[in-house]
């Protein structure tokens, strides 16, 4: 009798651990925007919050890099969640120079959108986006029952997480110290954002952060922002939003995307070895134990997938390697515009030759050419001579190069090509040797190179195995994976695989 009761426990046992595991009911997914995978280690010792969580609850890939360029913000954002490169996605910088509209344009810019709440004016949202994100496969898979939020102190960071089919994207307005949406997702802002706002600011009037102090007059919702009371105001938005929308309620999974902007601004001031970014570390690791603290009441982290990420890195100050005999520096002022301009009006003859404003991707004046009768790609090779020959410029690559594919069989011309969308491409792409960067101070990101693509990807929740994972992954794969674990169709251009490495199959 004991042996039968015994076996028949066993068998119960095996039947429970082969028993899938419930979806979650939330997936929050982290970005902290600059935040270079060296952060984790550099500072781990120090962590007692929610990275020291992250760390030690989950599964941390060391070796995952964006495969595009440049990188930026918008197109990271857009890589996480939708796993395409900016050659399909159609996300080529926080901002290009369009054609049509003879202009610069912003990724998520919508005229035909009003800005619900703040200063008003036109709306954004993902327009520019042409392919899905997993959020919105997620809307689709449910029937539209999930709930799919973004929210971030940047719009961008807000709007291409979200996606097309979103409830909705907040991020702050820092003319009035709100947090906006558009009309593109809501007629009107919701009572309780309304509510929000009314008192949002008011615990920051004066507040110190190392040796700075903010004001505590109008001055004050822009200040905000480069501190770590940026990151803690959008955590309490974050509260609201959980708390507001009943996320993780529901008979189907939600997800909320949480970008954290503050540590770009603080990085880009200050440089990545400087006390204030190991100050703002610190803080990110505060402010997410907040973040996580809350979840686990109000759900229980036991029902949430967590997946933190960065959307770049960011190089050192030229100023920090030179005083360690390092290379780099600072090129000049709109060197390569101003060299390019008088190249081309000798060789060709007066006119406006570069439409764009940017020094590392100019759009050239094709009415021009044209004009002049002139061959295009001999006018792009041209280009291409003249800037190759200003010191420190290591790669230069035209239109007709990316067209034909004719950029070599390497990680850095296989980066341009993923980058490259033809219709809204410049026509020159210049890439600087490692370390110089365009800007006359501070610090900058956007290169192919290591410190501006390797950054942190942990997963952390049911049926990820915690560990340490040293194999070299790609960022595309966050959207491939949370596609698996959700058990939808991946995002529509995803090139990413399933890091099946770190689920536990025997309880998904």
């Amino acid at each position: 009798m004991k042996k039968l009761a015994l076996l028949f426990l066993m068998a119960a046992g095996l039947a429970a651990a082969a028993e899938p595991a419930k979806k979650p009911k939330l997936v929050l997914t982290i970005v902290v925007d600059q935040f270079r995978y060296d952060y984790l280690t550099r500072f781990k010792n120090e962590y007692k919050g929610g990275l020291n969580r992250l760390l030690t609850q989950g599964a941390v890939f060391t070796a995952a890099h964006y495969q595009h360029f440049p990188t930026v913000t918008a197109i990271g954002h857009s890589v996480i969640f939708t796993g395409a490169m900016p050659a399909t996605s159609g996300i080529v910088g926080n901002d290009w120079y369009d054609r049509a509209a003879a202009k610069q344009v912003d990724c998520v810019a919508d005229d035909s959108t009003k800005m619900l709440g703040g200063a008003g004016g036109a709306g954004c949202s993902p327009n520019r986006l042409l392919v899905s994100t997993v959020g919105d496969e997620l809307k689709v898979a449910t029937g539209g029952k999930a709930k799919v939020i973004g929210i971030s102190i940047k719009d961008r960071a807000a709007i291409l997480p979200a996606g097309h089919a979103a409830n909705a994207a907040y991020w702050y307005d820092s003319r009035s110290g709100e947090f906006v949406s558009s009309t593109f997702y809501l007629p009107e802002l919701p009572a309780w954002v309304k509510e929000f706002n009314l008192k949002a600011l008011e615990k920051y009037k004066g507040a110190v952060w190392l040796q700075y102090k903010l004001p505590e007059d109008a001055k004050l919702a822009a200040a905000v922002i480069p501190s770590p009371f940026g990151n803690d105001l959008l955590e309490s938005f974050a509260e609201r939003v959980i708390r507001d929308e009943n996320l993780g309620k529901n008979t189907v999974p939600d997800l909320l995307s949480v970008s954290f902007s503050s540590n770009d601004y603080v990085g880009h001031y200050f440089g990545p070895e400087s006390p204030e970014v190991r100050a703002m570390c610190l803080e990110t690791d505060q402010v997410l134990d907040k973040l996580f603290n809350f979840v686990d009441s109000s759900i229980g982290m036991s029902n949430v997938l967590v997946v933190f990420t960065a959307d770049h890195g960011v190089a050192p100050l030229p100023e920090a390697n030179a005083g360690r005999r390092m290379p780099g520096g600072r090129m000049q002022p709109r060197i390569v515009q101003n060299t390019l301009q008088s190249a081309l009006v000798k060789k060709y003859g007066e006119g406006k030759w570069i439409l764009s404003s940017q020094e590392h991707s100019l759009t050239l004046n094709q009415d021009l050419v044209q004009g002049k009768k002139l061959d295009r790609v001999e006018v792009e090779e041209t280009a291409r001579e003249v800037i190759l020959a200003i010191p420190h410029v290591w790669r230069v690559y035209t239109r007709s190069l990316l067209i034909g594919g004719n950029v070599g069989d390497d990680p850095v011309g296989r980066a341009v090509m993923n980058g490259f969308f033809p219709s809204r491409g410049a026509d020159v792409y210049v890439l600087l040797e490692p370390y110089w960067m365009f800007g006359a101070s501070g610090t900058t990101h956007g290169t192919a190179f290591s410190y501006d693509t390797h950054v942190p990807v942990i997963f952390m929740g049911p049926a990820i195995r915690a560990g340490i994972y040293d194999d070299q992954i790609i960022v595309n794969d966050i959207a491939h994976t949370i596609a698996d674990l959700l058990e939808i169709e991946t995002p529509s251009a995803s090139v990413g695989r399933v890091l099946k490495e770190m689920i536990n199959r025997a309880t998904k």
